[in-house]
């Protein structure tokens, strides 16, 4: 999942009503300020941090406006074409999907529970055949049924790669891997529902039937890309201006790059959600290009959250931690921040060469370049974040918790690759991104000490599919350090590692895969796990393949990254949630009016 992706998510009355029953309540505070209850022994949360893997503001009540203001406009508000992570967080005002993310703080976010769908499937006893019925009493916007028909449809819009372009295509990739579906606009049956992987019986009956098993496959029916979309009113590429409901909310109004408004669903039915609060009565957004001013209108408390959540900026931590941090959150964002050495470069494809880099930088240095421990995040020791099962706090192959460079250790490695005297290489760097360019310049002066030179190139952030993205031209530049982030499409080792580390990833635009690792091993374990449905047992699998990415040396984790970001103390119902990158699950959101 890429930044807004946040490049690269899931998931009952009864479950619902258990995490605030179980989570104790406070009353949230009225007014803008920075106003709060402190944490006291009797669990109540509220103050700095109180909404980080655990709920704040418990709430029922209806009512009110709520106001999220940002600084970046969705790439899609299309369900099959949005890819920013703040996008699918967001989508679920108005879209539905068979399972979803379980509305609970932290990790118990990671699960699926059933949405549109009565149950979480019934799978077949080889894990490749999954039947779902939906609830009753589904609707659209206009009061119409939503069948399985629709469902199918929507997820079929993936495959029109054409027209609907940029989102995420796990479904695609899972159900049609040799891509013999064409899409539904060029579908020659009368339905415009020709994928045969996907059958619906009648309208209340879905059948999926994968050519091998994968133990993610609940996780991805519950993004965006598997909400239903009805073919009367699909505008295939103006569809994102103003999409056609399935959710509690519908929409009123939108300018590109301006804002958007959202009201009510009349015709959603409470009783056939068992996820949805939908306590606001409006939810609007307001959209600017002045990040500061943006965080001061946060503090002043004319707006309630950063619909983005990419974290305050510096100005507006600092004034918001001196003077209203019991508004503030400090939460994980699942994302990592690392530099990646392509094996098509030398000396790169020497893992010595690459070992060097990785004990000359230091590592305390390149934190502090990212914002430090709370604005930047924990030193990272592996490839895989603390949110996805097989993460292992106590794995550091090359003791980069410690913090410092290991000279001695990593001239070793320079005699051990051939380049006693060290090297020149070139380090490839967004130039859009602040934080970045500093953690180049950090890596920069630490490989200096060692004899490495690394000239710094700043390319064009907004072109960075076809710069750091295209292999030929990764090797042409000589950028043998491409300095990046990812964060998870889905909590799981196939949804953040296999991305990054599978040979079969590699693509020659819009690639991911930067070291261009193509290991038979590594990629055979990620098959193991991925045929794995028990998420405990796949994340000790996904941990083989951490330990064969990070030991051989391809990355150079910085951070576990960390955002300040800020609650207002109108909202209720507020928790991070690791199914959205650590953002607030903002379907739950409710305000005091």
């Amino acid at each position: 999942m890429l930044t807004h992706r946040s490049s690269s998510r899931r998931r009952l009355a009864a479950g619902a009503a258990l995490v605030v029953t179980a989570l104790v309540s406070t009353a949230a505070c009225g007014g803008g300020g920075g106003s709060s209850k402190k944490e006291g022994k009797d669990g109540k949360a509220a103050g700095f941090n109180a909404a980080v893997d655990k709920l704040a503001g418990a709430s029922d009540k209806k009512g009110g406006e709520l106001k999220f203001i940002g600084t970046q406009d969705a790439d899609s508000w299309d369900p099959q074409r949005g890819y920013y992570g703040f996008m699918w967080d967001f989508a679920r005002y108005y879209t539905r999907t068979l399972v979803t993310p379980k509305p609970a703080p932290g990790g118990e976010s990671s699960t699926v529970v059933p949405d549109m769908a009565t149950d979480t499937g019934k799978i077949s006893a080889d894990k490749k055949t999954y039947t779902f019925t939906l609830r009753d009493g589904l609707t659209w916007e206009d009061g119409q049924p939503i069948t399985t028909q629709h469902i199918k449809y929507g997820i079929e819009r993936t495959w029109a790669t054409d027209k609907i372009s940029g989102g995420p295509l796990w479904l695609m990739q899972v159900l049609d891997p040799d891509k013999k579906y064409k899409g539904p606009y060029k579908d020659e049956s009368k339905d415009k529902l020709g994928l045969q992987a996907i059958e619906t019986p009648d309208e209340k009956t879905i059948v999926f039937k994968l050519p091998k098993a994968n133990g993610d496959f609940l996780q991805m029916l519950a993004l965006p890309a598997a909400a239903p979309v009805r073919p009367d009113k699909d505008t295939v590429e103006k569809y994102g201006q103003k999409p056609f409901s399935s959710g509690p909310y519908k929409w009123v109004s939108y300018e590109p790059n301006k804002g958007l408004q959202l009201v009510r669903n009349d015709k959603w039915n409470r009783d056939s959600d068992p996820v949805r609060k939908a306590l606001p009565d409006k939810i609007s957004v307001k959209l600017t290009t002045n990040a500061d001013d943006m965080d001061n209108r946060l503090i002043a408390g004319d707006y309630d959250l950063d619909i983005n959540a990419t974290g305050m900026g510096s100005a507006g931590r600092q004034k918001a931690l001196q003077s209203a941090k019991a508004n503030v959150d400090n939460p994980q964002t699942g994302f990592i921040r690392y530099a990646a050495f392509p094996k098509t470069v030398a000396p790169f494809d020497n893992e010595h060469c690459r070992k060097a880099v990785i004990l000359a930088a230091d590592h305390t240095s390149l934190q502090t370049a990212r914002g430090g421990p709370e604005a930047g995040g924990d030193i990272g020791t592996s490839m895989l974040p603390p949110a996805v099962k097989g993460y292992d706090p106590g794995y550091d192959p090359f003791q980069l918790k410690q913090g410092k460079p290991d000279e001695a250790k990593a001239k070793e490695e320079l005699k051990a690759c051939g380049k006693p005297d060290g090297f020149k290489t070139t380090i490839a760097v967004r130039n859009n991104k602040p934080p970045e360019i500093a953690t180049a310049e950090s890596l920069q002066a630490s490989l200096k000490k060692v004899g490495i030179e690394a000239q710094i190139d700043q390319y064009d952030g907004a072109q960075s599919t076809g710069i750091i993205g295209a292999p030929k031209n990764v090797k042409a530049k000589n950028y043998g350090i491409i300095i990046m982030g990812w964060g998870a499409d889905f909590p799981s080792g196939q949804g953040f590692l296999q991305p990054i580390a599978d040979g079969r990833f590699i693509q020659e635009s819009g690639n991911q895969n930067y070291p261009e690792l193509n290991d038979p091993e590594v990629n055979k374990i990620f098959d193991r796990a991925i045929a794995e449905t028990d998420p405990e047992k796949a994340g000790k699998i996904y941990q083989e393949a951490n330990k064969k990415v990070t030991e051989g040396a391809w990355y150079l984790p910085f951070t576990y990254e960390k955002n300040i970001i800020w609650r207002s103390s109108r909202l209720t119902n507020v928790y991070t949630a690791d199914s959205y990158n650590g953002r607030y699950d903002y379907a739950s959101l409710g305000v005091v009016k």
